[in-house]
């Protein structure tokens, strides 16, 4: 991925996909190309035209009494907007670049490619925008949408626009997660502020999460985009990874 400084203005007039600085590119955001409006490939069938069998559910639902899917316990308390990273951060590489994991705010578990249970805090929805999104870069992402994805009309477009671009790992990225702001936080919805570099430059992109009783979920847009355009930016107001 190559950032670019923009001439006029810290935002490009032009759709995100179209810039000349993310095209092609297979960094930490997933980059969607524009399909013309047509998403006749339906998010249960390959390439080949054979039908898909959906995966198997592995995270499951909220039970009946309101817990968490069996093996998921996270410490809820602390509601606070963050204001620093959790000292209990470690990273680990992810189709390409690395993503943080947190002991006390998730992912806990791991179930084949899923990464999952998220505390149900601020920083939980925080680490989900920082590691659900990355599996869309890698070969298992259709497992990773089905079920850490929203369902909904945002879902099926992101899968259909998938669809065309190859399932092969991804390269190693040039781009690095700087930081990171909470925009807004609610108990059932989120927005996290991810602030991403390369050399000396920073851009920012916006992801949603939402809580759908057993765990955070990112929320596509109607668009099938998972993000926001990236923008330039400096790095005040955001909590960096490293000091």
């Amino acid at each position: 991925m190559k950032f670019v400084r923009m001439e006029s203005g810290d935002v490009d007039d032009q759709p995100y996909w179209q810039q000349r600085g993310w095209l092609l590119s297979a960094a930490f955001v997933t980059v969607l190309f524009c399909v013309g409006g047509v998403f006749a490939v339906a998010a249960s069938w390959g390439d080949d035209g054979e039908r898909r069998a959906a995966p198997a559910a592995v995270i499951g639902a909220a039970k009946q009494d309101g817990a968490r899917p069996d093996g998921c316990r996270t410490d809820d308390t602390d509601r606070s907007i963050p204001v620093r990273p959790p000292a209990d951060i470690t990273w680990r590489p992810l189709n390409g670049a690395k993503v943080p994991l947190s002991a006390s705010a998730g992912p806990l578990k791991t179930s084949g490619p899923l990464m999952w249970c998220f505390a149900h805090t601020p920083m939980g929805a925080v680490m989900a925008a920082h590691v659900i999104p990355r599996h869309m870069s890698g070969p298992d992402w259709r497992e990773v949408a089905e079920q850490q994805l929203m369902p909904g009309a945002g879902r099926e477009v992101f899968v259909a626009m998938r669809s065309s671009l190859p399932d092969e790992p991804a390269a190693s990225s040039e781009t690095s997660l700087a930081g990171f702001s909470m925009v807004s936080y609610q108990l059932d919805k989120a927005t996290v502020r991810l602030l991403l570099k390369q050399g000396k430059l920073y851009a920012a992109t916006d992801y949603t999460v939402a809580w759908d009783g057993a765990d955070w979920k990112v929320q596509p847009m109607s668009s099938g985009d998972l993000h926001t355009p990236l923008a330039l930016v400096g790095t005040g107001g955001f909590v960096m990874w490293e000091a």
